[in-house]
């Protein structure tokens, strides 16, 4: 009869962690202990307007498939920052998470934490060199996009003179395709002459002091390629202090508020918009299929355009969001 009584009660006290942990934790998934409907995007860094464009596209999909979202971004683009980060969310055991790696080596290790954990992983915008731990790769086609600024900038310079690379930090994967493409499509400009990359980590500051230097070494600068928003931002404050603004023809890349309105006062001669709520949106398919058993799609590559001020009222799905 005790024996009994003690089966009745373990009976009982299972059942009861049974719902506790269901009522606590969602629908859990058999691998792991992950709740198989909470997805977590992990961005390259807070406030920018490109990632929020990103979590904008990502965040209407989930709702619209059923699943919970949340967003959780590093104060900076910065893989020691975005690694506490990670680690806090993959305590959390979300099904899937989606993140944009800060550094293509520094961010292995953290993520395989995630895989490891049971966890569906997505890279989104950047992307880790080992291929083997994430499952699926969304991003625009970087490289493409480099050869498209350069195809701008030509035009812009009339396919002669002296032209340089900003970039942001070396190791960022999709910075570093943008100019290695620039490279590239710049050896069909033979009239022009590449200066170099030159890297700004990240900062407007520097970038500035970039061109000043390289104005100075070459008064004859005809134009700049900004591979993102601070080496843009810095590139134009170099140019207006020398007096140079619009005479060295800069194009950009992305499209966010500021840099939309540059276009319009004349700071920036061109921008090469991605599509990052697509990227989100694409994101969270791939998560949704490979926590659903499904098909998935290994690397998947987004549009872009070349945006003028002659094209700017026609390319306005273009245009970065700083909310949803």
């Amino acid at each position: 009869m005790r024996t009994g009584g003690r089966v009745a009660v373990w009976a009982a006290v299972m059942v009861t962690a049974a719902a506790a942990v269901t009522g606590c934790g969602g629908s859990v998934s058999d691998s792991g202990g992950t709740d198989a409907k909470k997805l977590v995007l992990v961005p390259g860094v807070a406030n920018e307007p490109f990632y929020i464009s990103m979590q904008c596209g990502a965040q209407a999909q989930a709702e619209q498939l059923g699943y919970s979202f949340d967003t959780q971004a590093p104060t900076q683009f910065d893989a020691s920052l975005q690694t506490p980060v990670l680690t806090g969310v993959i305590a959390g055991k979300p099904g899937a998470i989606l993140i944009a790696p800060a550094h293509a080596q520094a961010m292995a290790s953290p993520i395989k934490q995630a895989k490891d954990a049971g966890i569906k992983v997505i890279e989104v915008d950047t992307a880790l060199e080992d291929t083997s731990i994430a499952l699926s790769s969304i991003s625009s086609d970087n490289t493409k996009g480099g050869e498209l600024a350069a195809q701008t900038l030509a035009k812009l310079v009339g396919d002669r003179g002296p032209v340089l690379v900003i970039n942001t930090k070396a190791g960022t994967s999709t910075t570093d395709q943008r100019a290695q493409g620039f490279e590239a499509e710049l050896k069909n400009h033979p009239g022009m002459t590449s200066l170099g990359v030159q890297y700004n980590n990240n900062e407007a500051a520097q970038a500035a002091s970039i061109v000043t230097a390289t104005l100075a070494a070459h008064p004859d600068l005809a134009g700049i390629f900004a591979t993102n928003l601070s080496s843009a931002e810095g590139a134009a404050t170099g140019l207006r202090n020398a007096g140079k603004l619009g005479q060295v023809k800069l194009v950009g890349f992305d499209a966010s508020p500021k840099q939309v309105q540059d276009l319009k006062d004349g700071t920036i001669q061109a921008l090469i918009a991605q599509n990052p709520g697509d990227i989100g949106k694409q994101g969270v398919d791939q998560a949704v299929a490979a926590l659903e058993g499904k098909p998935l799609t290994r690397t998947i590559r987004t549009d872009m355009i070349a945006i003028t001020q002659d094209s700017l009222a026609t390319n306005e799905q273009y245009f970065y969001k700083s909310k949803c």
